[in-house]
C-alpha cells in the first residue's frame, strides 16, 4: 500500500472520491492512502451519503483530508470496516498526541464534547473501494458545532504523518496475517 502526504493545498469537494483519482493526481498505481490539507465544501451532486442530502451540508474552512483507494475488493461492507478502522486509528493517534482530551469515537466520527472533529464516507466503484476521512485543522466554515486540531493543540502535519504510517503498518500486518494462515485440513 502506498502512502503519500501532499504539500499542495487541495480543496475537497467530493469529486476526488472517484476511481483512479489518486493515480491521476499523484501517479500512485494500486492501493494507496493520500493525505492533504485544504478547505471542504461538498456539493449535493457529489454527496455519497444519502443521509447528508437533507442535512446542513458538509463543509470546513481548513481540514486535513485522507483519501484511500483499495482495489482488493470493491465491497461496500469491507470498505465500511476499513473506514471504521481508519477512524479508530485516528483516535489512537490523537490519544497519543493529546492525551486526556476527552476524544471519543462514535462509528466513523470523532468527537470532543459536543464538537464534531471529523467527517467520513466509504463508497465503492466498479473497480475499487474509496474512503474519505477528514478532521478539522482549524475552526470555522462548518455548518455544525465542531472541534479542531488547533483547539486540541495538535499540529496537523504531525497528526497526518503518524496516521498515514499507522494505517500502512496495519495494512501490512493484515496482509501478513492473511498470508500465513493455512486452510483447515491442509497438510503441513
Amino acid at each position: 500500500m502506498h502512502i503519500h502526504w501532499s504539500d499542495d493545498e487541495i480543496a475537497y469537494d467530493g469529486s476526488q472520491l472517484r476511481a483512479h483519482w489518486l493515480l491521476a493526481r499523484f501517479g500512485l498505481v494500486g492501493d494507496a492512502l493520500v493525505g492533504f490539507r485544504g478547505p471542504c465544501r461538498v456539493t449535493a451532486d457529489e454527496m455519497a451519503d444519502l443521509a447528508d442530502l437533507d442535512g446542513p451540508g458538509i463543509a470546513g474552512a481548513d481540514m486535513v483530508h485522507f483519501v484511500w483507494e483499495s482495489f482488493a475488493a470493491p465491497d461496500l461492507l469491507l470498505a465500511v470496516h476499513r473506514q471504521r478502522l481508519l477512524s479508530a486509528q485516528a483516535a489512537e493517534v490523537l490519544g497519543v498526541l493529546r492525551p486526556g482530551s476527552g476524544l471519543r469515537r462514535s462509528g466513523d466520527d470523532l468527537w470532543v464534547g459536543d464538537g464534531k472533529l471529523s467527517i467520513s464516507i466509504a463508497t465503492v466503484t466498479p473497480v475499487s473501494s474509496l474512503i474519505h476521512f477528514a478532521v478539522n485543522a482549524t475552526a470555522g466554515g462548518a455548518p455544525v458545532r465542531t472541534m479542531s486540531l488547533s483547539e486540541l493543540q495538535v499540529e496537523p502535519h504531525a497528526f497526518a504523518r503518524q496516521l498515514l504510517e499507522r494505517v500502512a503498518e496495519e495494512q501490512q500486518s493484515i496482509d501478513v496475517a492473511r498470508a500465513k494462515v493455512r486452510a483447515k485440513g491442509e497438510w503441513r
